[in-house]
């Protein structure tokens, strides 16, 4: 049954510093995403006049590094960070850390992921000769702990804990082993790798700038897990558009939505989802925000919707018809924008208008290849 529910942000407002998101202080982030031989800009699509709006820009991360999916720019960087700490070494070219291979193929990294994000640390650890291990919570499928697999280094298992658990579980594995945790998640005492992941995400965000010559979106709608990526491209937009930052409503599955959550409660601190959990959108079914992403979040984002799978099925046809591979959470964000237009209600409580220029993240092509032709069909 196709449903969206809108929560508004009621604690939005306060002061947050997104100086380090500038593109001063991001630029050694890009030197480093540009120096890979398999770097490139990856395409903004233009939807104009799409459904009586002015434009739809949807930023195709499924050809990000060749795999399908954003999250590498976030474990990338990360990684690298760790590695250039351990060598004592200050913003390394990849010469310099290469020539230190037998000290690289000593460390070893560790993470949950639903998906994605384990593919980037996979691909990351393996681009520098480190070992890597990935856990993954229950339900999920196989082709994606075997595409984490593919990706680079990882030994990869899926377990019969829920996301939360396994993040728990590998947290206690990194200390015990002495390894080095990459979790796109923070909580108390651990927030610098999170905060490093959130900075690689910058990369995308001022691709995108760039690529609408600086032209102010109207309208940013962001899907979230534990919204890393939806705080670091929320922090881009604000700083660039101090004066008047665009207007930023954060996308969740019906039955996994923590930020929706958390501004229902309305008391300014995180919550954890409370719903069932079940949704194909795999890379969304995460029950509790990250910290650093909420302090971001609770200041920019106006409200949280929450959609059922048929609303994301919807938009990746939409998407398809317009040549844009989308897979479940990649289009949550376009779905979105995709209902509201068919709806003269929910366009009233979003502001979009004639004028609006929205902008979005297509965040992952088809991840899950079996299910993304089942939907098509």
């Amino acid at each position: 049954m196709t449903m969206i529910k809108l929560m508004p942000n009621t604690n939005r407002g306060g002061q947050v510093d997104t100086s380090a998101y500038s593109l001063a202080t991001t630029e050694p982030v890009r030197k480093l995403h540009t120096s890979f031989d398999v770097y490139n800009e990856t395409p903004l699509i233009e939807l104009k006049n799409f459904k009586g709006v002015r434009s739809v820009f949807v930023k195709d991360e499924s050809q990000r590094f060749g795999l399908k999916a954003f999250k590498g720019l976030g474990g990338v960087w990360a990684i690298y960070k760790v590695i250039s700490r351990e060598l004592g070494l200050s913003n390394p070219t990849l010469d310099e850390l290469f020539q230190r291979r037998d000290e690289l193929s000593e460390m070893t990294f560790i993470t949950t992921t639903d998906g994605n994000h384990g593919k980037g640390v996979s691909w990351a650890a393996g681009l520098f000769g480190c070992k890597s291990y990935v856990f993954m919570p229950r339900g999920t499928v196989e082709v994606r702990a075997q595409a984490i697999r593919d990706a680079g280094s990882a030994t990869v298992e899926i377990t019969d804990m829920t996301y939360d658990d396994c993040v728990k579980f590998t947290a206690r594995l990194a200390e015990e082993k002495h390894w080095h945790l990459i979790q796109d998640t923070s909580w108390a005492g651990y927030e610098d790798i999170p905060a490093q992941i959130m900075l690689g995400y910058s990369t995308l965000a001022y691709e995108a700038l760039r690529q609408m010559n600086y032209q102010r979106p109207t309208h940013i709608f962001l899907q979230a897990g534990v919204g890393s990526m939806a705080g670091a491209i929320a922090a881009v937009f604000a700083e660039v558009f101090k004066d008047n930052p665009p207007r930023i409503t954060i996308v969740e599955p019906e039955e996994v939505a923590c930020f929706y959550e958390t501004m229902k409660i309305g008391d300014g601190k995180i919550h954890s989802a409370t719903g069932n959990g079940q949704t194909m959108m795999a890379g969304l079914n995460c029950a509790t925000p990250c910290e650093l992403a909420w302090k971001i979040l609770r200041r920019y984002a106006a409200d949280a919707a929450t959609i059922t799978d048929d609303v994301a099925a919807d938009a990746m046809r939409t998407l398809a018809a317009h040549g844009i591979i989308s897979g479940e959470s990649g289009c949550a964000g376009f779905a979105l924008a995709n209902a509201a237009l068919d709806s003269s209600e929910l366009s009233r409580k979003l502001e979009l208008d004639a004028d609006a220029i929205i902008f979005v993240i297509n965040t992952e092509g088809d991840t899950d290849p079996d299910n993304y032709k089942r939907i098509l069909r």
